[in-house]
């Protein structure tokens, strides 16, 4: 099927603000699965690692509850079709 991008633009336009922030996260989701990788994440990828140990604050952040979601929760809450860990 066949699908022109004048007709993708407009339904593009036709979201509200948060829909289209979801289009484009799925959007980058399709080209890093299709292997079509940004560049700036494989700069990313050919960084050196940090060594560095974590700070307290970081330990915390880590270690808390709190704004923790499961894998399931975001997939039905964000209607995506890929299973999270």
């Amino acid at each position: 099927m066949a699908i022109s991008k004048k007709e993708l633009y407009n339904m593009i336009d036709r979201l509200n603000k948060e829909d289209k922030k979801s289009v484009y996260d799925f959007m980058q989701f399709l080209n890093e699965r299709s292997g079509k990788t940004p560049a700036s994440w494989k700069e990313i990828d050919e960084l050196e690692s940090d060594d560095q140990p974590l700070s307290n604050e970081e330990l915390e952040q880590l270690e808390s509850e709190e704004g923790f979601i499961t894998g399931k929760d975001a997939k039905h809450e964000f209607k995506l079709l890929a299973d999270l860990p």
